[in-house]
């Protein structure tokens, strides 16, 4: 008789087991497929809601000023953030397209001239004399600085399509993320309970409070004090280079601006440049072109404490591996996306370590 029980609680027990286990690998299948279907939409929507989040306040003011008209201010501020994008994207753009056709009319009519090096790029650390010496063989035998450098010059080249392929999904990527953002600003209130509610549920309520304000606290110092510095410096050195009319442009001003971000000094990419104009413009420019890039590279000293001052204290090596983490992951979108989620996810993990150290009073209560 407790044989026939015990075999019927058994039958029952695997019964249920195997049960529970088909209704957890469906729901794990349907969860994974509807991850794959949203998976290209991540980054975007990801990124639109970072600039949502930063730019907030700022939107709660504008709509106010125009009465309360929400989808009025977010459309302006989606059209004002779009040609600030857009406009000094063709403008590089189209210097970097002039400067490549004039470089294959020159290579092609051999007409093409290198300015010999200075004296001075012999004392570069680490790569001086070899670059002195091919830049030298370049300046009075182009052909054949050419044909000994073939394959880095194809490697190279390989490269900047590539980067170029790049640059341009990520500034679609960009432009959708800005249309997205302004969706996130005309329900900002509403998604701003769901996410308190989300957290509620993951944390209990008073810590879903604590997660969603300092999340949001941290988005805005990180989205201000480091990327918009960096976007600042990226502007103002392209604005340099297209007046000094240095070649390639854009891709100066956008490798400043991966510097900048992963917090090194626009210095390392601009100097070189100053070199080169000092071979080629006339004195007087090329100093003021050298004091202005100065002034750029160091912009940050007094533009970071001014931006950055006002959220949370994040470490420069937190920044610098969620950039270069999130650019190698995601391309120039998780450059910006990957910064600002690793901080805020620095920031939650300190706070929870600060929730489970006991207060000072209470370990002295307890001694």
């Amino acid at each position: 008789m407790n044989n026939s029980s015990r075999s019927e609680e058994d039958k029952a027990f695997h019964k249920r087991t195997l049960d529970a286990a088909i209704r957890i690998s469906l729901l794990a299948l349907l969860i994974l497929w509807c991850f794959n279907i949203v998976k290209p939409f991540i980054m975007p929507v990801l990124w639109g809601a970072i600039m949502a989040v930063a730019i907030y306040p700022l939107f709660v003011k504008a709509y106010t000023a125009f009465g309360g008209r929400q989808k009025l201010t977010a459309t302006l501020i989606t059209l004002l953030a779009l040609t600030i994008l857009i406009v000094p994207t063709v403008i590089l753009s189209g210097s970097l397209v002039e400067s490549s056709k004039s470089l294959a009319e020159q290579v092609e009519t051999g007409t093409l001239v290198v300015p010999p090096p200075s004296d001075t790029v012999k004392d570069w650390p680490l790569v001086g004399e070899k670059l002195h010496g091919a830049w030298s063989l370049a300046s009075y035998n182009l052909e054949g600085a050419l044909k000994k450098f073939k394959p880095q010059v194809e490697a190279v080249s390989k490269w900047l399509l590539s980067a170029a392929a790049g640059v341009g999904a990520g500034i679609l990527m960009f432009v959708v993320s800005i249309i997205i953002a302004g969706a996130f600003l005309v329900y900002g209130q509403s998604g701003s309970k769901a996410m308190e509610t989300i957290a509620a549920r993951v944390m209990g309520k008073k810590g879903g409070e604590d997660f969603v304000e300092l999340a949001g606290a941290t988005i805005r110092s990180v989205a201000q004090g480091v990327l918009g510095v960096a976007l600042i410096q990226s502007i103002l050195a392209g604005i340099g280079l297209l007046v000094m009319g240095v070649p390639y442009a854009g891709v100066w001003a956008g490798l400043v601006l991966l510097l900048a971000i992963i917090q090194l000094p626009p210095l390392l990419i601009l100097a070189p440049i100053v070199v080169y104009e000092f071979s080629v413009a006339e004195t007087v420019p090329a100093v003021i072109f050298m004091i202005y890039s100065l002034i750029v590279s160091s912009s940050d000293a007094f533009l970071k404490p001014l931006f950055l001052g006002r959220g949370m204290d994040i470490p420069m090596l937190v920044i610098l591996l969620g950039a270069i983490g999130g650019m190698v992951l995601s391309g120039i979108i998780g450059l910006f996306v990957g910064a600002v989620v690793l901080a805020v996810g620095y920031t939650l993990f300190t706070l929870w370590l600060e929730q489970g150290t006991p207060a000072p009073e209470a370990e002295s209560a307890e001694s």
